[in-house]
């Protein structure tokens, strides 16, 4: 996925149940992906955020 905050940075997730960091992703009946735990980025754009229901949840700063 690309990072939402527009910087352009792909990200990659692990979703394996042997890879450590690893996330969980569930889809509800909606479709809707969330994934745990967030997201949080280092270097220049510096984003934490959470995936929730298809949703963007920015961490506050």
């Amino acid at each position: 996925m690309k990072c939402p905050c527009g910087c352009g940075r792909r990200i990659e997730l692990l979703l394996l149940a042997e890879a450590r960091p690893r996330w969980s992703l569930t889809i509800d009946s909606r479709r809707r992906p969330t994934l745990v735990p967030s997201i949080w980025l280092e270097g220049e754009c510096r984003s934490h955020f959470w995936v929730k229901q298809g949703r963007i949840v920015w961490a506050e700063r």
